[in-house]
């Protein structure tokens, strides 16, 4: 990938916004060493890298607060990064930029089990929330297969989902409110503890908004009781439009499972030689579907999808008997990802979605484009939303594989909204897939986006490069400018 030439203004006077940083967070919170820069030159999207002008790491709103206005009123460009867990680019940094980590906000702040919600910071990881409701018997529902890792505020950019999103949603679904700063430097709540705040949906804009208009510095989630029951059914078929026939069948009956995924055969193998979760190796696909919820509901909705699984082709079906079977079961699944890399040097995981229906099509595609680019593919995905994670396996040692994997992940988007679904689930663009969005979306679609992005950062210093093929200049699309240092969101609380 060719990254946009820095501009020479900022490097130029680097030695001074350094000073000016330490002055605003002491200590160690300020990186600058070409050698200590390097652990941020990338994100999940390991083939794209590029170190940044400086690292900040801030311990609070206030730091955060002074950063961005100090950046707004010299002009540097701003990349915000949690876990940099990001499968998209979307935390790639910039040459003549700071990178504003925020792995220093990892604090539970407080957990409110009488209206369910709990209060963190952004840099806390996914899975940390659940583990401290746990002992009061809940959890925070959205579970991305990185959850050991990948941080509340990342999600939030991203709006990440997970296996059980079906029945529970998105991160969306499931954040109550925000504390987050504008790059002018002011802090802004929106949403809080209560559900469906009034005005304009702000809380909807910002989830998935990548950090493109502003860095989350706190953020209340919704917290869940633990169902009574939950049971997984692992479920083998002969053929991968079988398997793709049952998930819509199960659909179509009316149910809606905690959580259904669905693997192919190298996946199967890879996940089964990884965690020996004791999936079956003579099948082209696996079905994962969990019902949850009273035990005899539980036992009802399990007959009725075995009676569909039968129906639709199935050669073996097993219902875990045990917790720990269930998450056996789960843990291949979710261990997918880095199983894959065990059997290749480099993989370039994908995401899109697609209507249910279309995925017998859309796997008979993906195999034809296999074969035409000479690359295998993996595919695990949340079936019961339709969401792909196709994994191209190549090596980036043999010149030109990276380019016909990117070429080959290109195509399987088009192909997704081709049949009528997105280009991303839940990983986001980034870098990865702004240049495909004007597949999906018109350039008018793409200029009234911008001018979304123009109301918060007129001057596009926030995460710019990302999501957006061409970035307009706000004057241009005829945006609200900042007028007297004031965003115009006049209604929002400032702090």
């Amino acid at each position: 990938m060719k990254m946009p030439r820095p501009d020479p203004a900022p490097i130029a006077r680097r030695s001074e916004l350094i000073e000016r940083l330490q002055a605003i967070v002491p200590g160690e919170g300020v990186i600058f060493d070409k050698d200590a820069l390097r652990a941020y030159e990338s994100d999940g999207l390991s083939a794209y890298r590029q170190p940044p002008l400086v690292a900040v790491l801030p311990r609070t709103t206030a730091e955060v607060a002074a950063v961005l206005r100090l950046a707004n009123e010299i002009g540097v460009k701003v990349v915000p990064r949690g876990a940099g867990t990001s499968l998209s680019g979307g935390a790639l940094p910039l040459a003549d930029g700071i990178l504003l980590g925020m792995a220093r906000f990892n604090r539970v702040l407080e957990i409110d089990y009488d209206n369910r919600c709990a209060v963190v910071q952004p840099g806390v990881t996914n899975l940390a929330i659940t583990q401290a409701v746990a002992g009061r018997g809940f959890y925070y529902a959205p579970d991305p297969s990185s959850q050991i890792a990948c941080t509340i505020g990342g999600n939030v950019a991203e709006n990440s989902g997970g296996v059980h999103c079906l029945k529970y949603g998105m991160t969306v679904n499931n954040v109550l409110g925000l504390e987050m700063v504008l790059i002018n430097g002011d802090v802004v709540r929106l949403g809080g503890k209560h559900l469906d705040p009034g005005g304009l949906d702000l809380l909807g804009v910002m989830n998935g908004s990548e950090g493109l208009l502003g860095v989350v510095t706190e953020v209340t989630v919704r917290i869940q009781r633990r169902p009574s029951t939950a049971r997984a059914v692992l479920i083998g078929f002969p053929s991968n439009e079988t398997a793709g026939d049952c998930v819509a069948a199960v659909i179509a009956a009316g149910m809606v499972p905690g959580g259904m995924e669905m693997m192919d055969r190298p996946a199967i193998h890879a996940a089964e030689d990884y965690v020996h979760a004791g999936y079956p190796l003579d099948v082209e696909a696996l079905l994962i579907v969990e019902l949850d919820g009273p035990a005899a509901e539980v036992d009802h909705l399990i007959g009725r999808v075995e009676t569909i699984a039968r129906a639709a082709g199935a050669v073996s079906l097993r219902v875990s008997a045990s917790e720990d079977e269930r998450l056996a079961l789960w843990a291949g699944r979710k261990a997918a990802f880095p199983a894959v890399g065990r059997i290749s040097p480099d993989y370039y995981c994908m995401d899109g979605t697609i209507p249910r229906g279309a995925l017998p099509r859309v796997l008979r595609g993906i195999g034809e484009m296999s074969e035409k680019y000479a690359l295998k593919v993996a595919n695990v995905f949340h079936a019961g939303d339709g969401n792909l994670h196709p994994l191209i396996l190549y090596d980036a040692n043999h010149p030109g594989e990276l380019e016909r994997a990117e070429a080959f992940g290109g195509d399987i988007l088009k192909l997704c909204v081709e049949v009528g679904g997105v280009l991303t689930g839940e990983h986001g663009v980034g870098v990865e897939k702004r240049d495909l969005m004007v597949h999906q979306f018109t350039e008018t679609d793409l200029n009234h986006q911008q001018r979304v992005k123009c109301a918060f950062d007129p001057g596009g210093l926030l995460n710019p490069g990302k999501m957006f093929p061409q970035l307009h200049r706000c004057a241009e699309l005829g945006a609200m400018h900042v007028r007297g240092g004031k965003l115009p969101f006049p209604n929002l609380p400032r702090y």
